[in-house]
């Protein structure tokens, strides 16, 4: 016959403990490693990003022979999209920064709406994205006379699109940091 005291146990075993401990381990890893998946993600994006309109001046200057936003014939060129557009001024230089994604968007090169004047493009990293004459308030390439360029990048972010674009290394290349990449924030431009 067992003996009872009267007291029960109200406490948790090492095993139950252990258990617990260990789910909250996974918990903290998986987080983790979501965290890290979700940086990778908008880096690519970055990177894709810079190809797909780099692509897009390409195509554009392939189908109408002058840069976007540089063009003198804009308003020929672009009639049919029903964008009320204007022209460049025609002497290689992007300088008509927002002319230029209106340009793209209303011949179909680029997805968005701009209208010219202010609207500006965004990247993942809540920075602009301009398509704009090297030396713009920024020289990062003396090979360019034109580059995307990508304002307040985190510095890490710069160095690992620098590394899919290009060589990785911030004053070499055709992609290019303002400073080095363990800065908190960098300009990323990329030659066109």
């Amino acid at each position: 016959m067992v003996k009872r005291t009267g007291k029960t146990n109200n406490g948790f075993t090492l095993l139950e403990l252990a258990i617990v401990l260990v789910i909250i381990g996974i918990l903290i890893v998986a987080v983790i490693k979501g965290q890290s998946m979700i940086e990778n993600s908008k880096i690519k994006a970055v990177a894709e990003q810079s190809k797909g309109l780099m692509a897009a001046v390409y195509a554009y200057q392939e189908k109408y022979g002058q840069l976007p936003g540089d063009d003198t014939l804009a308003t020929t060129h672009l009639a049919q999209s029903g964008c009320s557009v204007v022209n460049g001024n025609g002497d290689g230089l992007i300088n008509e920064y927002f002319a230029a994604l209106e340009h793209l968007a209303c011949g179909g090169f680029i997805t968005g709406s701009y209208n010219g004047t202010s609207d500006q493009m965004w990247h993942k990293f809540d920075g602009n994205v301009l398509i704009y004459v090297n030396g713009g308030g920024v020289n990062l390439l003396s090979n360019y006379k034109n580059m995307l360029r990508f304002d307040n990048l985190p510095g890490s972010v710069a160095e690992a699109v620098d590394r899919i674009l290009d060589d990785g290394v911030w004053n070499t290349g055709s992609a290019r940091g303002s400073s080095a990449y363990t800065n908190n924030t960098v300009t990323f431009g990329v030659g066109i």
